[in-house]
Order: C-alpha cells, then sequence, then structure tokens
C-alpha cells in the first residue's frame, strides 16, 4: 500500500494528467491556520508499493490546493494561504522556483483548477468572495468574478465547455458562470449551510455535485434545478471535498471532517475498481485501490 509521510498536515492531493504516478501534494502546518507550507511531488515506483519524493517546495504561508497544467506535464500551480498563486515547473531546478507569483486576491485562496479544455487558463477561488481567472502568459488576472457573499472555497471548469465553470461559496449558494457573460447565468440555493466544495460530471456536462457543512452531498442537474437527483447522506461532519470518477459517471469520491473517504454510486451501480488518493491533517497521502483498507498495510 502506497504510503507518504509529510511533515504537515494534508489539504489537497491530485494526480497527474499526463503520468498516472505521479502526485502533487499541498500541505499547511498546524492544520493551515498559522505557519508554512509544503508542496510535495511524488511518484509510485512501478511494480512496487514504495512512494518516493522527486521534489518539494517549501512557502512561507499555507498550501490550500495544487493542480497540474493541462498544456505542460511539469507545470503545476498553487493555492496559498497569503493570498498568492503560485507556479512551479519541476523540470528546472528547485532553487529557480516558483516561476511566477501572482499577488491579487486579498485573502486565502482556497482552490486552483486548470482549463481541461482551453488548456491555457485557470481558476482560483479565494475567501475574499471572488475568483479570479488567469492565463499562464499574463503578468496579471484576466478577470474577477464578483457575487458571492462569503468565501468562495471551489471553482471548478466544465469538463466538455471551456467558457463554463461552477463555484461554491459559504454563502450557501452554487452559482454558473459563463466567461463571455457579465455575471452568472444561473444560482442554486443548494444546501442550507456553507458548501464546502463542487464538481461537474466528467460524462454528463450538465451533471453537479456539491458538499457542504450540513454533512450531505447533493446531486444537480442544470437543466431542471428545483429538486436534486440524489442527496447523499452518511458522513458525521462537514464534507470538504466531493469528486466525480473520471471512468464511472456515476461514481463520486468525498472525503470529510469525520475523517473518512467515501465512495458513493448516486445511480446505484455497481463499483469501480481503480487507484484513489487522499491526504488529511494525519501528515499521511494514501494511494489505494477500492476495497481495500489503506490502514492495512
Amino acid at each position: 500500500m502506497p504510503v507518504f509521510k509529510a511533515p504537515f498536515n494534508g489539504y489537497s492531493v491530485k494526480f497527474s494528467p499526463f503520468y498516472e504516478s505521479r502526485l502533487a501534494v499541498a500541505t499547511a502546518q498546524n492544520f493551515g491556520i498559522l505557519g508554512n507550507g509544503r508542496i510535495h511531488v511524488l511518484e509510485l515506483a512501478p511494480g512496487a508499493p514504495g512512494v518516493t519524493e522527486s521534489v518539494a517546495y517549501d512557502t512561507a504561508d499555507a498550501v490550500y490546493d495544487v493542480c497540474w497544467s493541462e498544456s505542460h506535464d511539469s507545470v503545476l500551480v498553487a493555492a496559498i494561504g497569503d493570498g498568492s498563486v503560485k507556479i512551479y515547473d519541476t523540470a528546472l531546478p528547485a532553487p529557480s522556483n516558483p516561476v511566477r507569483s501572482f499577488q491579487e486576491h486579498a485573502r486565502e485562496v482556497h482552490s486552483v483548477d486548470y482549463n481541461p479544455t482551453r488548456r491555457d487558463s485557470f481558476l482560483t477561488a479565494s475567501w475574499d468572495d471572488t475568483v479570479k481567472l488567469w492565463a499562464f502568459d499574463r503578468p496579471a488576472s484576466i478577470r474577477t468574478f464578483k457575487e458571492h457573499a462569503y468565501c468562495v472555497y471551489q471553482a471548478v471548469w466544465n469538463p466538455k465547455h471551456g467558457d463554463v465553470f461552477a463555484s461554491a461559496s459559504g454563502d450557501c449558494t452554487l452559482r454558473i458562470w459563463d466567461v463571455r457573460e457579465p455575471g452568472s447565468t444561473m444560482i442554486i440555493p443548494a444546501h442550507d449551510f456553507e458548501i464546502l466544495s463542487c464538481d461537474w460530471n466528467k460524462y454528463d456536462d450538465c451533471i453537479l455535485a456539491t458538499s457542504s457543512v450540513d454533512k450531505t452531498i447533493k446531486v444537480w442537474d442544470v437543466r431542471s434545478y428545483r429538486v436534486p437527483l440524489a442527496v447523499l447522506n452518511g458522513h458525521g461532519y462537514a464534507v470538504r471535498k466531493v469528486k466525480f470518477s473520471p471512468h464511472r459517471r456515476s461514481l463520486i469520491a468525498s472525503c470529510s471532517y469525520d475523517m473518512t473517504v467515501c465512495l458513493w454510486d448516486y445511480m446505484v451501480e455497481d463499483a469501480l475498481v481503480g487507484l484513489m488518493a487522499s491526504t488529511g491533517w494525519d501528515e499521511l497521502v494514501y494511494v489505494w485501490q477500492q476495497g481495500m483498507d489503506p490502514r492495512a498495510s
């Protein structure tokens, strides 16, 4: 069972879109409340259970999220607690990084997402209530989206439409945006408590999932959003992150402050067997196959 022990508390882990054995991990000291951060780039050993660290980058503040570039296999973007957005190139020596640093958000940057279709831009969501659109080759953000009334915890691109994204906020709304339009195109009052995460279905670009402080996950169809398609109950505390599977249209993974990672099939189909990765405040990164207990090895 591949396991990696980080010196700080884990916040986010992402597989590379180019190499199935490569992961990036965002970590923060003291649970992200105060202190430094570190980004780890890990490699899974072929045919062996081990995990090796290929490089690590230290930051002066917490790292809350990380994502890989969809156009350059060595580039990743990090969301930092001091309000900055930093770009790293793992092909360059560690002292040459970060290669870019943007300082526009007024508060912590909580999520970052690279455009999977255009592959030339990325989004950041911040506790300053805004979402910003960036391009790798621009010296400043292209646009700021400001409608939410409270922290924006996540913004994610639609997997098929390169101009459309969704944002999840502590103001209890899920908003759909088109960068060609002056404002949001849809507002869904998805939960009665803060929405901490959202994600698009990779097979149906009209389906989204949200997770909330109310301990639930809800699945929505933007074509008819008055009532959710499904409400998934089972977590004992707030659901920190939700993610649709890239392999099965009805499979959802979630992680919660109840210290569990759960797999859901909202259409009640057979479960998928495949690799998953998680990181948590116990400073551990697990990579395992569904159906296995990562603590059993």
